[in-house]
């Protein structure tokens, strides 16, 4: 018997319109599944077990709780840079990232 925690899975939909809303979720094999169908089409996949314990308690069609909109907002906003993707009044100020890279 594992001592490791059953994998589970929550996947949010963001539309740029309110809160993202829950799209998916579930445990063990069916977790693996919605992995490897995300993985399967290019999208960005974050591990938090707090997270994720936190957002298997919503239901399906949930929007997230306002307790929980700065992380995700981070989350968003990181995997969009990840992407290259930048507001377009966005210019840099800091240098942190090499955008020629």
């Amino acid at each position: 018997m594992s001592d490791q925690p059953e994998q589970s899975a929550t996947a949010l939909k963001y539309d740029g319109a309110g809160a993202p809303i829950i799209i998916a979720k579930g445990h063990g094999q069916l977790a693996a599944d919605i992995i490897a169908l995300a993985r399967e089409h290019g999208v960005l996949i974050h591990e938090d077990a707090e997270l994720s314990r936190l957002l298997s308690q919503l239901q399906l069609g949930d929007q997230i709780p306002k307790a929980l909109y700065l992380i995700i907002a981070e989350l968003i906003a990181f995997s969009y840079v990840l992407q290259g993707k930048f507001p377009e009044n966005w210019h840099n100020i800091h240098q942190r990232i090499d955008l020629k890279a």
